[in-house]
């Protein structure tokens, strides 16, 4: 069970967080959802397809993406989750800034999905103050160059022991292990092989003993091993999606919603 503030999601089956992208720059919509109308009827739509968490993002986090204020990620976040508190689905902020979180979870969103894994100053006592669920997302470097030249030298230990030790930070300030979500990072600082290497090695990081996010809809990895470009990745989206969840994922985090949840009812059918 996870602890989403007002809410007990039951991971008995895997979940699936629809993305809803309220910025000019994504590499997967190119802006169609920063209108705040759009994005409040795209977030609407992807709850009548069946999401269980919606994940709102004023900031793009693609490779080679530029850094907004807090003002402007504030503008396009805030209606969106005003509009949305009441919907009956958890509301997820995706934010690494602790001013964003605070007003975030103020107006209603229940989880924090941050790649920054709440090292920036003041975004762990912001969501400590709070009754929130966390994801923790590893990354190599940051948006602008992440994707130069990634090394490790053993990519799943090296991400498990920042995962571990972000664990043990986060417990250490008062947030319970129910509301905490761990997430690999697939393609923040990973070349195609690391993402590979993580999502052939997932079932690992259920060792730590919280539930796991997966985000792969749509990404570049997927481009390159099939050679499309973003708007005929859903196949392969949907193919990485449900490896994942094979392999211990509890949470998948996705652009194409119904398509997901069908694959999904599929696999929990075979799996009772």
């Amino acid at each position: 069970m996870l602890h989403c503030g007002s809410y007990r999601l039951d991971l008995t089956r895997p979940l699936v967080m629809g993305i809803v992208n309220a910025t000019p720059d994504s590499f997967s919509d190119g802006g169609r959802h920063l209108p705040r109308d759009a994005a409040i009827s795209h977030a609407h739509q992807l709850i009548s397809e069946g999401a269980d968490i919606l994940d709102i993002g004023g900031e793009s986090s693609r490779p080679g993406a530029v850094a907004v204020s807090v003002q402007e990620e504030l503008d396009r976040v805030m209606p969106v989750i005003e509009a949305m508190r009441d919907i009956g689905v958890p509301l997820s902020i995706d934010t690494c800034k602790a001013e964003v979180m605070r007003s975030a979870l103020a107006a209603g969103a229940s989880m924090v999905n941050d790649i920054n894994a709440l090292q920036q100053s003041e975004a762990l006592a912001a969501v400590a103050a709070s009754n929130a669920a966390v994801c923790l997302m590893h990354k190599q470097g940051q948006p602008q160059s992440m994707q130069i030249e990634p090394i490790y030298q053993d990519v799943i230990a090296e991400v498990m022991d920042f995962l571990r030790s972000r664990v043990a930070v986060i417990e250490a300030a008062g947030i319970k292990r129910d509301r905490i979500v761990i997430d690999p990072g697939f393609g923040f600082g990973k070349t195609v092989e690391h993402n590979l290497q993580l999502l052939r090695n997932l079932q690992i990081f259920a060792g730590l003993g919280v539930p796991v996010l997966a985000g792969l809809s749509r990404k570049s990895m997927l481009g390159k091993l099939t050679g499309h470009e973003v708007e005929k990745r859903l196949p392969g989206s949907l193919a990485a999606a449900l490896i994942a969840v094979q392999r211990g994922a509890n949470i998948v985090r996705v652009h194409d919603v119904q398509a997901t949840r069908d694959v999904l009812k599929i696999w929990n059918a075979v799996n009772i």
